[in-house]
């Protein structure tokens, strides 16, 4: 396979002394310029993204492997998109990151790429990126944190909204809660439970982008080094054989992720990611793909949100390929992986080594799993609930809609002793969704009023246009499409509506007339956000709706990766 980097680094005269002359500074030798195999380290290591502060001691493990392998390791950084930290929502900037990503690698004399993924949205935005360049690609996440100590148990992400609403009610001191705050994020790694990072980590193997076990080890564990410095040697061979995305990622390493996230009880987050990838490539993925190959997966894993165990416990468990192997009579195990072999045979040995933790499909943790699509006048183009992280009491329910109009007018009433609301209400947040917010939060998971957390209730049906942290847990519906900003008929609730939830019939209702909606629709105003310029500006006027993965407009499909021009 012919090297990209040759057209950088094998020219003569001018050209090949200018791009060879200035890498020279950094010390290397002229013999590394003379057809190595050109591997690029994509890495997203910002002390803003605590997830990812320890890539710099991970991406010389990478270099260590492709070193050995006769590979020639050039490192570069791109945007980092640490969740905890960015505001007004990570997700606003996803785009922008891939936009970033796909730019770097195309211009740069990179004959392989290795990217380096860990907080939950540096995941899809770099391989989004990455596969609209379609030049062979690797991922190795970052790995999950090791759980949390607090009070002699373990816990995790998902326990700071069990914290949150005991803080609120007075059950849980000012010093408790920093206690807790100081024992969850105890070590380097991602969210320790199956949040969005977790189910992104998951993903790319599934997909067959990252060698086995990259989902579970911890970032701790010296043995997420050794994956990374294996990924090191395989990319130099990868570049050599030419194996790009385009090749691995196929209509059935698609639906084998879909079966894999819905037996783990992944993030409803991942609907999102998947399918702006899947837009990157090619492959035309639909919301009832998700129901119909979720629908006959049960949750094989008994991990936090939907479970109680951690991803580290996965990983002792068997990992992903246990997990996988479980479901082989579900899967297409001929689809390709980064290491040459299918995915099939990358788990034929794997075994389970905790049934605890791991179920076996005959005996599975829970019957429903992954997520349901929800269709009615409410979400014409749909919605979704995660059914193992809801309460089965609420997955037929009808009750009279509160509404919130924004977040702002959600904070400034949730907490009102006047607040007409009873246990079952539903609770409705309009623009939170991609062009309303702008961006799109994790919201949707609104905590309870205080009057009901009084009353010993602990859920209720919640439904908007955003989204909700994979950590989250509850009877949410999210992802509302159309969005109340563009008209949806979100936007038309009104206070004392009756909703209906029907999970199983896979309908969400809005007991009103279509008359009467469009009677409404007809005072409808949009909102003024009060973004003229820069990128958000660009962001709400290209953005996709949630149904269609919430990525631009004009960057579906790639551009590929030549480079006509050069640059002197």
């Amino acid at each position: 396979m012919p090297l990209r980097s040759r057209d950088w680094f094998g020219r003569t005269g001018k050209d090949g002394f200018i791009y060879r002359a200035w890498m020279k500074n950094q010390g290397f030798p002229h013999h590394e310029f003379e057809g190595k195999p050109v591997i690029g380290i994509c890495n997203t290591w910002s002390e803003l993204t605590p997830c990812n502060a320890h890539f710099r001691e991970l991406a010389e493990a990478i270099k260590r492997g492709v070193w050995e392998a006769g590979g020639f390791p050039l490192e570069f950084p791109v945007m980092s998109l640490g969740e905890c930290q960015i505001k007004p929502t990570a997700m606003l900037f996803r785009n922008l990151a891939s936009m970033d990503v796909e730019e770097s690698i195309r211009g740069n004399s990179i004959d392989a790429v290795i990217l380096m993924c860990g907080c939950d949205k540096t995941t899809p935005s770099l391989v989004m990126g990455a596969c609209s360049v379609d030049i062979p690609t690797l991922v190795v996440s970052g790995g999950p944190m090791l759980a949390g100590r607090f009070q002699g148990r373990k816990i995790g992400t998902s326990d700071l909204w069990r914290f949150a609403e005991s803080y609120k009610m007075g059950e849980m001191s000012q010093s408790e809660f920093v206690a807790a705050e100081a024992s969850m994020a105890r070590s380097q790694g991602h969210c320790a439970v199956m949040g969005t990072a977790s189910t992104m980590a998951a993903m790319v193997e599934s997909l067959g982008l990252a060698l086995p076990d990259n989902a579970t080890i911890p970032a701790a564990d010296s043995r997420r080094k050794v994956l990374a410095h294996l990924t090191g040697m395989r990319a130099v061979e990868l570049a050599r054989e030419g194996i790009t995305p385009s090749k691995i990622l196929t209509r059935q390493a698609f639906e084998n992720a879909i079966m894999i996230n819905a037996a783990l009880g992944g993030s409803t987050n991942f609907i999102l990611h998947l399918t702006a990838i899947a837009g990157r490539v090619g492959v035309d993925l639909s919301l009832d793909d998700f129901d119909t190959l979720s629908a006959k997966i049960p949750l094989l894993t008994n991990l936090q949100p939907s479970g109680e165990h951690f991803v580290e416990d996965l990983f002792y468990a068997g990992g992903l390929p246990a997990v996988i192997r479980e479901l082989r009579d579900y899967l297409h195990n001929d689809a390709l992986t980064i290491n040459g072999r299918t995915i099939g045979d990358n788990c034929a040995d794997a075994q389970c080594y905790d049934p605890d933790v791991i179920a076996t499909v005959a005996t599975a943790f829970k019957p429903e799993s992954g997520v349901a699509v929800l269709r009615g006048n409410l979400c014409l183009n749909g919605a979704v609930i995660k059914p193992s992280a809801a309460s089965p009491s609420l997955m037929q329910h009808t009750g009279r809609a509160v509404v919130f109009e924004n977040i702002d007018d959600y904070k400034a009433r949730i907490d009102d002793p006047d607040l007409d609301v009873d246990p079952s209400c539903v609770l409705v947040l309009k623009n939170v969704g991609p062009k309303g917010y702008p961006g799109m939060p994790e919201v949707g998971n609104m905590q309870l009023p205080a009057k009901i957390l009084a009353l010993g209730v602990h859920d209720m049906v919640r439904i908007s246009d955003g989204r909700m942290s994979g950590t989250g847990f509850g009877t949410v519906v999210l992802h509302i499409s159309p969005e109340a900003a563009v008209g949806g008929n979100l936007a038309l609730v009104q206070n004392g509506d009756l909703i209906t939830l029907d999970v199983d019939n896979r309908s969400l209702h809005l007991h009103v007339s279509d008359e009467e909606l469009a009677g409404r629709l007809v005072h409808f105003k949009p909102i003024d956000l009060g973004y003229e310029r820069g990128y958000v500006n660009l962001y709400i006027r290209h953005v996709t709706q949630a149904h269609e993965g919430a990525d631009f407009d004009f960057l579906r499909g790639g551009s590929g990766s030549e480079v006509k021009r050069d640059s002197h």
